[in-house]
């Protein structure tokens, strides 16, 4: 198996979302803090956005809102739910790797590194370099930590399930999960964690200057946000070493 696996899991019906509620609060509490990221008139990409439930929020803020996922029922579904939208684009990853230098003012890429291979996400950060302008700034949301452990995400999760109130949903969707492909994926193909100096050693060879946001996005304290900045345009160190730095964890 390979990360790809993550993309065909994504692309069909699964169980992560133990109900409606917890579909529709997580998406609320991811926009509301991605939000606080976005400058007054900035053009804005969310890439690997999921559903992106509650995007729309960004736009008292952004000019223009892309959303990129590389799950085509994904991009079916979002394209529908902002069809009336005009400042809202729909894209395949095909899609923003064409855009022109310059083209964004912000980019977000939450909760899909733990879903990559170091080599996916060098080039990741080498094609955000590219597309952001001067003064623009990338957010790598939800980044694993090396420590992290599964029995952190379940209690994260219940106590988020608790003050969004679908507790007796979460117990069940957790005991669905210990049986579910995620749970199957996970142990199979593993996610891509870091220590925090590997993951400002891999983004600074990539050419930003980086820092530790106070908190990360989404419900899950536990887990990452790093704020990035490309530094003066000029080609991003050799991965020779980069590739080496990170590590599946089951």
């Amino acid at each position: 198996m390979t990360s790809d696996d993550w993309i065909s899991f994504w692309n069909s019906k699964h169980s992560i979302y133990v109900s409606e509620q917890h579909c529709a609060v997580h998406y609320r509490c991811i926009a509301d803090d991605i939000l606080k990221f976005v400058p007054q008139g900035a053009r804005v990409l969310d890439y690997g956005c999921g559903e992106a439930r509650s995007a729309e929020c960004l736009l008292t803020r952004a000019s223009r809102l892309m959303l990129c996922d590389a799950a085509p029922n994904i991009r079916a579904s979002i394209s529908r739910r902002f069809a009336t939208q005009s400042r809202i684009e729909v894209l395949a990853p095909d899609q923003v790797a064409s855009m022109s230098d310059g083209a964004v003012d912000l980019i977000v890429m939450h909760s899909v590194a733990q879903y990559l291979n170091i080599s996916q996400l060098n080039a990741l950060l080498a094609l955000f370099y590219r597309l952001l302008s001067p003064n623009g700034s990338l957010v790598l949301g939800d980044v694993i930590g090396t420590n992290a452990s599964a029995l952190a995400d379940v209690t994260t999760l219940l106590a988020f399930a608790i003050r969004e109130k679908f507790l007796i949903a979460a117990m069940g969707g957790l005991a669905r999960t210990a049986f579910s492909r995620y749970r199957t994926l996970r142990s199979a193909v593993g996610l891509l964690t870091f220590e925090e100096q590997e993951i400002f050693t891999v983004v600074t060879a990539a050419g930003y200057d980086a820092r530790r946001a106070s908190k990360n996005i989404g419900h899950n304290r536990t887990r990452q946000t790093f704020v990035a900045r490309p530094i003066a345009k000029a080609p991003p160190q050799q991965d020779t070493y980069i590739r080496l730095i990170g590590r599946w964890a089951p």
